[in-house]
This record gives structure tokens, C-alpha cells and sequence, in this order.
């Protein structure tokens, strides 16, 4: 009899704890995606701007956000401005949210870039091709004007 109660118990456990620690399907996926796509922006560090460049040849700034979403399974448009039609607005960044910048808050996005957590993005830029700097960076911290979930 304790031998079957404790059985019970262990298995009423293991349900409860499958439901309150493994995330769903859907968020299990979007982790996925959103880290692949960083990763394959990572493996690109380096590559020189291209204005309209959308390969390992040379990235603008879309065009690697593109790319990087590409090759995670999820199809974005070519341009900032017109992704910003995308996703949902979010206020509380993560990893793989992406991060519009205009030249002032009137203006559409002319800049997107990859959110890698930590307070770091990921871009293609006219100065450094595909890199790494902070959402502090002094350039870019005052021409942010939203971030989107895809």
C-alpha cells in the first residue's frame, strides 16, 4: 500500500512539474529561432557593409537581419522600415528581439539590429561591417526608437 501511494505521489510530481517548468511548444520554438538567428549573425562577425548586401559577400544592416532570420526558418521583409510593420512591439527586451533606429523619433527605422541580451546588439554598420557593441553605445542609444518580437 505505501509502495503505491508513493508511486502515485511521485507520478502527481512529475505531471505538476512538467506543466510549471517546460516551456510550451510555441516558446520552446521561438527560443530556438531567435538564438539560431543570432548565432548564424555571430558566425558572420566581420564581413564588411554592403549596401544592399544580404550574403557572407557583405551585409547591410537588414540584409543581415534577414539573412540570419533566413537561415533560422523565418522569412522577414528586405527593408528596417518594413519590418518594423512586423512582430509586436515590446518594451522588455530578449535575446533575438530586433532594434529600430531612425535619425530622429519622427522618422522611420533606417537602422535595424539583433538584440543578443546583456545589453550588446548585433549589426551590420557602415563603419564596422557585422559587429557587436552595446545598446548604450553613444551613436545608437540616442536614435533608438523601439524594439519588435518576430
Amino acid at each position: 500500500m505505501l509502495k503505491k501511494n508513493l508511486l502515485a505521489l511521485l507520478l502527481l510530481a512529475a505531471i505538476f512539474t512538467t506543466f510549471l517548468v517546460s516551456p510550451s511548444k510555441s516558446e520552446a520554438a521561438s527560443t530556438t529561432y531567435h538564438t539560431k538567428a543570432i548565432s548564424v549573425a555571430k558566425s558572420n562577425l566581420g564581413v564588411r557593409y554592403l549596401w544592399g548586401g544580404m550574403s557572407p559577400r557583405g551585409f547591410d544592416c537588414s540584409g543581415l537581419v534577414k539573412y540570419s532570420y533566413s537561415k533560422s526558418g523565418k522569412t522577414l521583409p528586405r527593408t528596417a522600415a518594413e519590418m518594423y510593420n512586423k512582430g509586436t512591439k515590446v518594451k522588455s527586451l530578449k535575446v533575438g528581439d530586433l532594434m529600430f533606429f531612425a535619425p530622429n523619433r519622427a522618422s522611420r527605422p533606417t537602422h535595424v539590429a539583433m538584440y543578443m541580451g546583456s545589453g550588446k546588439m548585433i549589426q551590420a554598420a557602415t563603419s564596422h561591417g557585422v559587429s557587436i557593441t552595446t545598446t548604450s553605445n553613444s551613436y545608437w542609444h540616442p536614435r533608438y526608437i523601439g524594439a519588435k518580437r518576430i
